[in-house]
């Protein structure tokens, strides 16, 4: 099976954190929550889930280039955009059509659009 990796894109202004998140409505944050392990039980029933997780804002990143003689740290991410990767989930999936269903799922949990990409298979 071919592995998808959906990731959930956030506005570079807002940056939300684990703590932003703190000053939504109780009540739909809650339901959120609820709904994001509603969808990670099925996908962890179906035997498509992966590996999950959310990221810190790119403000936290430190890109590093040791492609030179001397290695490089530098603040922030390698590019600079509108939006950004917040979080992800890697899934297995039949085709492209069921990682699109899962997706749209996940979509419906977040509240959020999410973007779907196959991950390259190894070279034979």
């Amino acid at each position: 099976m071919t592995q998808y990796f959906l990731t959930i894109p956030h506005d570079t202004a807002e940056e939300p954190t684990m703590e932003s998140m703190q000053e939504m409505d109780p009540a739909e944050l809650e339901a959120m929550m609820a709904a994001v392990e509603r969808f990670n039980t099925e996908l962890n029933e179906a035997g498509a889930f992966v590996h999950a997780g959310g990221l810190h804002p790119p403000s936290t990143a430190i890109t590093v280039d040791a492609t030179g003689g001397e290695p490089k740290r530098t603040p922030g991410p390698f590019v600079d955009a509108t939006e950004y990767v917040g979080g992800f989930w890697i899934i297995e999936a039949a085709d492209e059509a069921a990682a699109l269903t899962w997706a749209e799922q996940c979509s419906a949990a977040l509240q959020s659009r999410i973007e779907v990409r196959a991950l390259q298979e190894n070279p034979e």
